[in-house]
């Protein structure tokens, strides 16, 4: 079967895979090549892969969405990072997703300085032709 994984801004994989593993609020499941047609909601976790050649691939994802049809599986989230081993994986994780959160903190508190300029300059306008 065919996985590709797919973020806002890139297509991290695209290859023919034996095995998928993944984790949905309901619990883990595998697809397999003969899997039924197949949708699932994902939670932040891993997702393992087992490649042609036999090696395991994990990725670290974000919640999205994973659906299989036919011999395709797509899984769309917001954020991925993938890793060879558990431990290079977690500490990868550790970095990217600390400095985003960082970034995140910063976006959030400047839209919350133009929304309060936004609405301050609305009141004034209000004001200005009430008189």
């Amino acid at each position: 079967m065919r996985l590709k994984i797919l973020t806002p801004t890139d297509i991290l994989l695209d290859e023919a895979v034996n095995k998928v593993i993944a984790e949905a609020k309901n619990g883990s499941f595998c697809l397999l090549p003969r899997h039924i047609d197949f949708s699932a909601i994902l939670v932040p976790g891993l997702l393992l892969l087992e490649a042609r050649q036999g090696q395991k691939i994990f990725f670290a994802v974000d919640e999205g969405v994973l659906i299989k049809r036919g011999p395709e599986v797509l899984v769309s989230t917001r954020h991925a990072v993938r890793g060879e081993d558990l431990n290079s994986l977690r500490q990868t994780v550790k970095e990217r997703f600390l400095s985003l959160t960082e970034r995140e903190k910063q976006v959030r508190s400047t839209l919350a300085k133009l929304e309060a300029d936004f609405v301050r300059r609305f009141y004034s306008l209000g004001r200005q032709h009430r008189v």
